[in-house]
Protein backbone atom coordinates (compact mmCIF):
# COMPACT_ATOMS: atom_id res chain seq x y z
CA UNK A 1 0.00 0.00 0.00
CA UNK A 2 2.88 2.29 0.91
CA UNK A 3 3.39 3.54 -3.26
CA UNK A 4 -0.61 2.97 -4.06
CA UNK A 5 -2.37 5.59 -5.44
CA UNK A 6 -5.65 6.54 -4.83
CA UNK A 7 -7.98 8.37 -7.03
CA UNK A 8 -10.87 10.07 -5.70
CA UNK A 9 -14.02 11.09 -8.08
CA UNK A 10 -15.84 14.31 -7.11
CA UNK A 11 -17.87 17.20 -9.17
CA UNK A 12 -16.25 20.49 -9.63
CA UNK A 13 -18.71 22.80 -7.36
CA UNK A 14 -16.53 24.29 -4.12
CA UNK A 15 -18.99 22.76 -2.26
CA UNK A 16 -18.12 19.06 -3.57
CA UNK A 17 -14.06 19.59 -3.70
CA UNK A 18 -13.99 20.51 -0.12
CA UNK A 19 -16.18 17.31 0.57
CA UNK A 20 -13.52 15.22 -1.52
CA UNK A 21 -10.79 16.90 0.26
CA UNK A 22 -11.92 16.18 3.60
CA UNK A 23 -12.26 12.58 2.35
CA UNK A 24 -8.51 12.93 1.00
CA UNK A 25 -7.40 14.09 4.30
CA UNK A 26 -8.68 11.57 6.12
CA UNK A 27 -7.13 8.98 3.92
CA UNK A 28 -3.97 10.45 4.50
CA UNK A 29 -4.33 10.55 8.08
CA UNK A 30 -4.92 6.66 8.01
CA UNK A 31 -2.76 5.96 5.72
CA UNK A 32 0.29 8.35 5.08
CA UNK A 33 2.17 6.53 2.76
CA UNK A 34 -1.05 6.62 0.23
CA UNK A 35 -0.82 9.27 -3.18
CA UNK A 36 -4.59 10.85 -2.74
CA UNK A 37 -5.36 11.79 -6.54
CA UNK A 38 -8.62 14.28 -7.04
CA UNK A 39 -10.25 13.41 -10.25
CA UNK A 40 -13.20 16.40 -11.55
CA UNK A 41 -16.47 14.76 -13.23
CA UNK A 42 -18.59 16.65 -14.69
CA UNK A 43 -22.27 15.70 -14.56
CA UNK A 44 -25.47 15.92 -16.10
CA UNK A 45 -26.72 18.14 -13.08
CA UNK A 46 -23.94 20.54 -13.76
CA UNK A 47 -24.43 20.68 -17.35
CA UNK A 48 -28.18 21.70 -17.12
CA UNK A 49 -28.37 25.09 -14.85
CA UNK A 50 -31.34 26.87 -16.23
CA UNK A 51 -33.75 24.03 -15.89
CA UNK A 52 -35.43 23.30 -12.16
CA UNK A 53 -34.45 19.64 -11.59
CA UNK A 54 -37.93 18.65 -11.10
CA UNK A 55 -38.14 19.30 -14.59
CA UNK A 56 -35.01 17.86 -15.94
CA UNK A 57 -36.31 14.27 -14.32
CA UNK A 58 -34.44 11.44 -13.95
CA UNK A 59 -32.45 10.16 -10.81
CA UNK A 60 -28.99 10.07 -10.40
CA UNK A 61 -28.17 13.71 -12.05
CA UNK A 62 -25.26 14.24 -10.19
CA UNK A 63 -23.40 11.12 -9.71
CA UNK A 64 -24.48 9.23 -12.75
CA UNK A 65 -20.81 10.09 -14.72
CA UNK A 66 -18.92 9.68 -11.78
CA UNK A 67 -20.86 6.22 -11.01
CA UNK A 68 -19.69 5.10 -14.69
CA UNK A 69 -15.87 5.88 -14.07
CA UNK A 70 -15.47 4.43 -10.97
CA UNK A 71 -17.04 1.21 -12.82
CA UNK A 72 -14.75 1.23 -15.68
CA UNK A 73 -11.51 1.98 -12.89
CA UNK A 74 -10.87 5.54 -14.45
CA UNK A 75 -11.19 5.88 -10.23
CA UNK A 76 -10.50 4.34 -7.33
CA UNK A 77 -13.61 5.69 -5.14
CA UNK A 78 -16.21 8.24 -5.51
CA UNK A 79 -17.38 10.77 -2.96
CA UNK A 80 -20.98 12.50 -3.35
CA UNK A 81 -23.54 14.27 -0.84
CA UNK A 82 -25.67 10.99 -0.01
CA UNK A 83 -28.93 13.23 -0.30
CA UNK A 84 -27.85 13.02 -4.21
CA UNK A 85 -27.60 9.36 -4.09
CA UNK A 86 -30.49 7.54 -5.95
CA UNK A 87 -32.15 4.67 -3.82
CA UNK A 88 -31.01 1.91 -6.37
CA UNK A 89 -26.72 1.72 -6.28
CA UNK A 90 -25.59 0.10 -9.93
CA UNK A 91 -24.35 -3.42 -9.49
CA UNK A 92 -21.04 -4.01 -8.74
CA UNK A 93 -20.55 -0.56 -6.47
CA UNK A 94 -21.53 -0.50 -2.96
CA UNK A 95 -21.80 2.45 -0.21
CA UNK A 96 -18.03 1.63 1.01
CA UNK A 97 -18.12 4.48 4.06
CA UNK A 98 -20.38 6.96 5.04
CA UNK A 99 -18.73 9.31 7.59
CA UNK A 100 -20.08 10.85 10.57
CA UNK A 101 -23.20 13.31 9.78
CA UNK A 102 -23.26 16.95 9.63
CA UNK A 103 -25.97 18.89 11.19
CA UNK A 104 -29.06 17.91 8.21
CA UNK A 105 -31.33 20.59 9.05
CA UNK A 106 -32.45 23.11 5.97
CA UNK A 107 -31.37 27.15 6.44
CA UNK A 108 -32.82 30.27 5.55
CA UNK A 109 -30.83 32.83 4.30
CA UNK A 110 -32.94 36.41 3.99
CA UNK A 111 -31.90 39.78 2.95
CA UNK A 112 -33.78 41.44 5.59
CA UNK A 113 -32.47 39.11 8.49
CA UNK A 114 -35.66 38.48 9.41
CA UNK A 115 -36.87 34.55 10.11
CA UNK A 116 -39.48 32.74 7.93
CA UNK A 117 -42.87 33.56 10.14
CA UNK A 118 -42.04 37.51 9.52
CA UNK A 119 -41.29 37.29 5.78
CA UNK A 120 -43.42 40.36 3.94
CA UNK A 121 -46.63 39.13 2.00
CA UNK A 122 -45.78 37.65 -1.09
CA UNK A 123 -42.29 37.57 -0.54
CA UNK A 124 -39.75 36.11 -2.95
CA UNK A 125 -38.04 32.91 -2.24
CA UNK A 126 -35.61 30.85 -3.85
CA UNK A 127 -35.35 27.26 -4.48
CA UNK A 128 -35.60 24.93 -6.79
CA UNK A 129 -36.01 21.79 -4.54
CA UNK A 130 -39.69 20.81 -4.69
CA UNK A 131 -39.31 19.24 -1.49
CA UNK A 132 -38.27 22.58 0.27
CA UNK A 133 -40.50 24.43 -2.47
CA UNK A 134 -44.06 22.21 -0.48
CA UNK A 135 -43.51 22.62 3.04
CA UNK A 136 -42.51 26.09 2.78
CA UNK A 137 -45.61 26.62 0.76
CA UNK A 138 -47.92 24.24 3.35
CA UNK A 139 -47.00 26.92 6.32
CA UNK A 140 -46.64 29.97 4.09
CA UNK A 141 -48.69 29.33 1.46
CA UNK A 142 -49.01 33.46 0.43
CA UNK A 143 -45.02 33.04 -0.38
CA UNK A 144 -43.76 33.02 -4.02
CA UNK A 145 -41.25 29.94 -5.22
CA UNK A 146 -38.59 31.35 -7.09
CA UNK A 147 -36.93 28.58 -8.93
CA UNK A 148 -32.63 28.86 -8.08
CA UNK A 149 -30.10 26.24 -9.23
CA UNK A 150 -26.15 26.77 -9.33
CA UNK A 151 -23.86 26.22 -6.36
CA UNK A 152 -23.85 27.42 -3.59
CA UNK A 153 -21.90 30.48 -3.87
CA UNK A 154 -23.95 31.14 -7.02
CA UNK A 155 -27.11 31.25 -5.32
CA UNK A 156 -25.78 33.23 -2.52
CA UNK A 157 -25.29 35.83 -5.23
CA UNK A 158 -28.68 35.09 -6.74
CA UNK A 159 -29.83 36.30 -3.46
CA UNK A 160 -29.33 39.99 -4.36
CA UNK A 161 -29.19 39.99 -8.00
CA UNK A 162 -32.64 38.52 -8.53
CA UNK A 163 -34.03 40.61 -5.52
CA UNK A 164 -35.03 37.81 -3.44
CA UNK A 165 -36.29 37.46 -0.23
CA UNK A 166 -34.59 34.74 0.93
CA UNK A 167 -33.29 31.16 -0.03
CA UNK A 168 -33.33 27.90 1.55
CA UNK A 169 -30.36 25.82 1.45
CA UNK A 170 -28.72 22.74 3.76
CA UNK A 171 -27.17 23.54 6.25
CA UNK A 172 -24.48 21.05 5.96
CA UNK A 173 -22.81 22.75 2.71
CA UNK A 174 -23.05 26.52 4.34
CA UNK A 175 -21.14 24.98 7.71
CA UNK A 176 -18.93 23.16 5.41
CA UNK A 177 -17.72 26.22 3.67
CA UNK A 178 -17.70 28.32 6.55
CA UNK A 179 -20.35 30.36 5.81
CA UNK A 180 -22.51 29.83 8.75
CA UNK A 181 -22.37 33.90 9.65
CA UNK A 182 -24.73 34.20 7.02
CA UNK A 183 -27.83 31.33 8.71
CA UNK A 184 -30.94 33.75 9.50
CA UNK A 185 -32.75 30.54 10.67
CA UNK A 186 -31.73 26.94 11.12
CA UNK A 187 -35.53 25.60 10.00
CA UNK A 188 -36.96 23.26 12.76
CA UNK A 189 -38.25 19.84 11.30
CA UNK A 190 -41.72 20.65 12.20
CA UNK A 191 -41.57 23.28 9.28
CA UNK A 192 -38.87 21.73 7.14
CA UNK A 193 -38.20 18.32 7.22
CA UNK A 194 -34.77 17.49 5.56
CA UNK A 195 -33.90 15.09 2.60
CA UNK A 196 -33.08 11.63 2.92
CA UNK A 197 -29.37 11.54 3.40
CA UNK A 198 -29.06 15.43 3.76
CA UNK A 199 -25.48 16.14 5.89
CA UNK A 200 -24.10 12.60 5.46
CA UNK A 201 -21.29 12.12 2.84
CA UNK A 202 -21.56 8.53 0.66
CA UNK A 203 -18.10 7.54 -0.49
CA UNK A 204 -19.13 4.64 -2.68
CA UNK A 205 -16.39 2.06 -3.91
CA UNK A 206 -16.50 -0.97 -6.34
CA UNK A 207 -18.40 -4.14 -4.35
CA UNK A 208 -14.77 -6.14 -5.28
CA UNK A 209 -12.50 -3.53 -4.16
CA UNK A 210 -11.19 -5.28 -1.03
CA UNK A 211 -7.72 -2.57 -1.38
CA UNK A 212 -10.06 0.45 -1.55
CA UNK A 213 -12.77 -0.71 1.14
CA UNK A 214 -9.88 -1.48 3.51
CA UNK A 215 -8.70 1.81 3.21
CA UNK A 216 -12.62 3.92 3.28
CA UNK A 217 -13.29 1.31 5.83
CA UNK A 218 -11.95 3.21 8.92
CA UNK A 219 -14.30 6.14 7.78
CA UNK A 220 -17.22 4.45 8.72
CA UNK A 221 -19.62 5.61 11.38
CA UNK A 222 -21.54 2.96 12.35
CA UNK A 223 -24.54 4.92 13.80
CA UNK A 224 -24.92 7.28 11.20
CA UNK A 225 -24.67 4.28 8.64
CA UNK A 226 -27.57 2.69 10.27
CA UNK A 227 -30.00 5.90 10.20
CA UNK A 228 -29.28 6.52 6.68
CA UNK A 229 -29.52 3.22 5.49
CA UNK A 230 -32.94 3.77 7.41
CA UNK A 231 -34.33 6.80 5.45
CA UNK A 232 -33.11 4.94 2.37
CA UNK A 233 -35.26 2.22 2.35
CA UNK A 234 -37.73 4.71 3.50
CA UNK A 235 -37.08 6.41 -0.02
CA UNK A 236 -36.58 3.25 -1.82
CA UNK A 237 -39.85 1.69 -1.01
CA UNK A 238 -41.43 5.40 -2.04
CA UNK A 239 -39.55 5.25 -5.64
CA UNK A 240 -38.70 9.09 -4.84
CA UNK A 241 -36.77 11.14 -6.97
CA UNK A 242 -36.46 14.97 -7.60
CA UNK A 243 -40.05 15.19 -9.07
CA UNK A 244 -41.39 14.70 -5.52
CA UNK A 245 -41.62 16.45 -2.96
CA UNK A 246 -40.44 13.84 -0.32
CA UNK A 247 -38.98 14.25 2.85
CA UNK A 248 -37.19 11.80 5.33
CA UNK A 249 -35.32 12.21 8.58
CA UNK A 250 -34.69 9.29 11.63
CA UNK A 251 -32.03 9.51 14.53
CA UNK A 252 -30.81 7.71 16.84
CA UNK A 253 -31.61 7.83 21.49
CA UNK A 254 -32.54 6.21 23.95
CA UNK A 255 -35.61 5.30 22.94
CA UNK A 256 -33.95 3.44 19.48
CA UNK A 257 -34.29 4.63 16.11
CA UNK A 258 -36.72 7.03 15.62
CA UNK A 259 -37.88 8.36 11.49
CA UNK A 260 -40.38 10.69 10.29
CA UNK A 261 -41.26 10.51 6.99
CA UNK A 262 -43.51 13.24 4.72
CA UNK A 263 -44.86 13.18 1.55
CA UNK A 264 -46.64 16.31 0.10
CA UNK A 265 -48.17 18.34 -2.73
CA UNK A 266 -46.38 19.91 -4.86
CA UNK A 267 -48.43 23.39 -3.48
CA UNK A 268 -48.17 22.54 0.15
CA UNK A 269 -52.16 21.88 0.51
CA UNK A 270 -51.93 18.67 1.86
CA UNK A 271 -48.99 17.18 3.91
CA UNK A 272 -48.91 13.95 5.34
CA UNK A 273 -46.56 12.91 7.50
CA UNK A 274 -45.76 9.83 10.41
CA UNK A 275 -43.14 8.83 12.50
CA UNK A 276 -41.79 5.44 13.40
CA UNK A 277 -39.49 4.14 16.54
CA UNK A 278 -38.17 0.81 17.02
CA UNK A 279 -35.00 -1.12 17.31
CA UNK A 280 -31.46 0.28 16.35
CA UNK A 281 -30.89 -2.47 14.20
CA UNK A 282 -34.06 -2.76 12.39
CA UNK A 283 -33.84 1.04 10.72
CA UNK A 284 -34.55 -0.09 7.18
CA UNK A 285 -37.54 -2.27 8.65
CA UNK A 286 -38.44 0.52 10.36
CA UNK A 287 -38.28 2.63 7.05
CA UNK A 288 -39.97 0.25 5.21
CA UNK A 289 -42.97 0.04 7.84
CA UNK A 290 -43.28 3.84 7.61
CA UNK A 291 -43.29 3.78 4.09
CA UNK A 292 -46.18 1.45 3.95
CA UNK A 293 -47.98 3.71 6.65
CA UNK A 294 -47.56 6.79 4.41
CA UNK A 295 -48.47 4.99 1.31
CA UNK A 296 -52.16 3.64 3.24
CA UNK A 297 -52.65 7.21 4.08
CA UNK A 298 -52.81 8.57 0.86
CA UNK A 299 -49.27 9.15 0.14
CA UNK A 300 -49.88 6.63 -2.87
CA UNK A 301 -52.04 8.63 -4.40
CA UNK A 302 -49.90 11.69 -4.39
CA UNK A 303 -47.40 10.39 -5.41
CA UNK A 304 -49.17 8.49 -8.49
CA UNK A 305 -50.63 11.66 -9.28
CA UNK A 306 -47.33 13.67 -9.08
CA UNK A 307 -45.42 10.89 -11.59
CA UNK A 308 -47.90 11.01 -14.22
CA UNK A 309 -47.86 14.72 -14.37
CA UNK A 310 -44.37 14.68 -14.62
CA UNK A 311 -44.57 12.17 -17.50
CA UNK A 312 -46.92 13.89 -19.24
CA UNK A 313 -45.14 17.25 -18.87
Amino acid sequence: MASATVTIGTRGSQLALWQAEWVKSAILANHPAIRVELAIIKTRGDKILDVPLAKVGGKGLFVKEIEEALLDGRIDLAVHSMKDMPADIPTGLCIGAIPKREEPRDVLITRSGDPLEALPQGARVGTSSLRRAAQLLHVRPDIRIVPLRGNLDTRLKKLETESLDAIVLAAAGVRRLGLADRITQVLDETVMLPAVGQGALCIETRTDDSRIGAVVGALDDPTTRQVVLGERAFLNRLEGGCQVPIAGHGHMDANGFTLTGLVCDVDGSRQIKQTRTGAPDQSEQIGLALAEALLAAGAGAILERLNEHAQSS
